[in-house]
């Protein structure tokens, strides 16, 4: 189907049963796209016991290049073909398999020419080790030099009706290489989801209380904004979250959403937005509510945003 599912498994209060029964769950539901990161805490491990058995058939998807142990208001960024190779080894233990399908660099090191980096994930592919490469938060000319060293089979980035950057520069060059998107943070990183109505709903060492979009007065505009949805939503039957799903859907077949969740509910919620049917009116009521630039304050503080479109 064409969603996904992202960072299930992280969450402090998750444990590792709830986790796998999660993911079970998922494939259950149809979902075989898989979507984690070297630096999701334990998520990798996670992820791996829930596929013990169930390998087969799924897309398994994790990255690399953030330092791990960096602070997240300061990420560091290491895109060594040394780095590229000792990630990937660490990677395969820790998800207990003998090969990746999807290995992205999860962000472009200013300091390593990308097609260093590339050619040593490419030698990756080469070793049986990885079978696809994938980039994340890449400048559209990055991922032109990235697909001359080795074809590059997808870009992730944030993309939603909150942030729509990549339909100004980067979706078009993506279908002119036949590259495919894969969203992340589909629903706005919850306002579309219409999960809290407070900052307080946020647990205390919520890492999004850090974000500019959750700030005072920008807080209290985006959630109005997103409240928008709700009228259409009604009148679809559907929920905000689902409506903001099926926007990505109906709008670009080649772009995948990987909304992340660690609920079931939220989990089934998710996956039933690709029955919702959107029409052109609704898409163009949509965007008369919700158009580009209706969310303030930026994606991520000013540090973050220095290691994004790279």
């Amino acid at each position: 189907m064409s969603i996904g599912i992202a960072d299930v498994y992280t969450s402090s209060v998750q444990g590792e049963r709830e986790a796998i029964e999660l993911t079970h769950r998922a494939l259950d539901l149809g979902i075989n796209f898989l979507d984690t990161a070297n630096i999701y805490g334990d998520s990798e491990i996670k992820v791996g016991k829930a596929l013990k058995g169930r390998r087969d058939g799924v897309v398994l998807a994790t990255k690399f290049g953030i330092i791990v142990d960096s602070p997240r208001e300061s990420r560091g960024v290491d895109g060594t073909p040394e780095n590229a190779r000792r990630a990937c080894e660490t990677s395969l233990q820790r998800l207990g398999v003998d090969h990746i399908d999807l290995y992205y660099l999860h962000r472009v090191d200013p300091n390593v020419p990308i097609e260093e980096t590339v050619g040593a994930m490419a030698e990756l592919v080469r070793e049986g080790k990885v079978r696809y490469l994938g980039l994340s938060e890449a400048a559209p000319d990055t991922v032109r030099r990235a697909h001359q060293v080795h074809g590059i089979a997808a870009v992730q980035t944030e993309y939603s009706l909150f942030s729509r950057e990549p339909e100004e520069g980067l979706l078009q060059p993506l279908r002119e290489l036949g590259i495919a998107l894969v969203a992340y943070s589909p629903l706005g990183r919850g306002f579309l989801g219409g999960r809290f109505r407070s900052i307080d709903d946020l647990a205390p060492d919520d890492w999004r209380r850090g974000n500019p979009r959750f700030q005072g007065e920008q807080f209290e505009k985006n959630l109005a904004t997103a409240d928008r949805l709700h009228q259409i939503a009604r009148e679809k039957g559907c929920t905000p979250a689902q409506l903001a799903l099926a926007w990505l859907i109906r709008r670009h077949e080649d772009v995948i959403p990987i909304p992340g969740t660690s609920s079931l509910p939220r989990l089934e919620e998710n996956v039933r937005a690709v029955d919702i049917r959107l029409t052109d009116d609704d898409l163009a009521r949509i965007e008369q509510i919700l158009p580009k630039g209706a969310a303030v304050g930026e994606r991520y503080t000013p540090e973050m945003m220095k290691i994004v479109n790279g």
